[in-house]
């Protein structure tokens, strides 16, 4: 089987029953946990059976419980091990108040945020979607990216344009910010843009939220609470994209401070 654990929980998500989906969602989250417990810990702790968990195993197309756990311990070890050779992304020092971010960006996967930064440096297009309270986080990626690289898009607060959705290709970014309250224009506008073939950013509170569901890549918010956490992860994902493309954000910069000169826009 060449699918991971995550892809393969991700891929059959919508056809697994309710007691099912609490056991994968359990998984998902304390991969730890899943590879060592036994079935009937498990159960106990996502408050189903035993036999749920074990029906997962075979909704999921494997032989059984054991091979279900083996696909997570490999997972979980090689997560581990990733983790302790290169520690924290080399961004994450360039962040003030390190302690605080520290705890907000804590679920942050390292690969996860390789291959979203990768994306949006190389996209013809990147689009930006932030709904009613995530706007603002949302607002402040599209500002912040738009220093970095033309052709970056943001959808209004509580909803978007067809007639700019229509321009995507399989060669654009759409990045969408879905926290509780999960907006139904969150998952139009991801399920858009995957119809198109555009690749989706989701920057959600949990891997199996209705847009991390569909997403390419998810990146998950330590503290939904509070607006900052996200304003600290898009900090994260904006200096990563700096230090790895730092001769075109230079240039653009550079051209940028010149029009702000010229208009006479900052005191100083």
């Amino acid at each position: 089987m060449n699918q991971s654990f995550q892809e393969l929980i991700k891929h059959k998500f919508p056809d697994l029953s309710r007691g099912q989906k609490k056991v994968a969602e359990f998984l998902v989250n304390f991969m730890e946990k899943g590879s060592l417990y036994t079935a009937g810990k498990i159960g106990k702790e996502a408050g189903v059976s035993e036999t749920t968990v074990i029906r997962l195993a075979y909704a999921l197309g494997l032989n059984g419980f054991s091979d279900l756990q083996e696909l997570m311990r490999k997972e979980w070890l090689s997560s581990a091990e990733s983790k302790e050779a290169a520690s924290r992304p080399a961004a994450y020092s360039a962040v003030e108040e390190k302690k605080i971010f520290d705890e907000w960006l804590s679920p942050v996967d390292e690969k996860d945020l390789s291959q979203a930064v990768d994306a949006l440096i190389k996209s013809d297009q990147v689009y930006i979607a932030g709904f009613r309270e995530s706007h603002t986080a949302a607002y402040w990626l599209y500002y912040k990216m738009n220093q970095l690289r033309n052709h970056v898009l943001l959808s209004f607060p509580t909803g978007f344009l067809l007639e700019t959705l229509c321009n995507l290709t399989s060669a654009s970014t759409v990045v969408v910010f879905s926290l509780p309250r999960y907006t139904k224009e969150a998952l139009e506008v991801a399920q858009q843009a995957k119809n198109q073939g555009a690749k989706v950013i989701a920057i959600t509170d949990r891997r199996l939220s209705p847009v991390g569901q569909i997403a390419d890549i998810t990146l998950l918010a330590g503290t939904t609470e509070h607006i900052l956490s996200l304003l600290a992860l898009s900090q994260i994902v904006i200096s990563s994209m700096q230090k790895r493309d730092d001769k075109t954000a230079g240039k653009r910069q550079e051209h940028l401070e010149k029009l702000y000169a010229e208009q006479g826009i900052f005191l100083e």
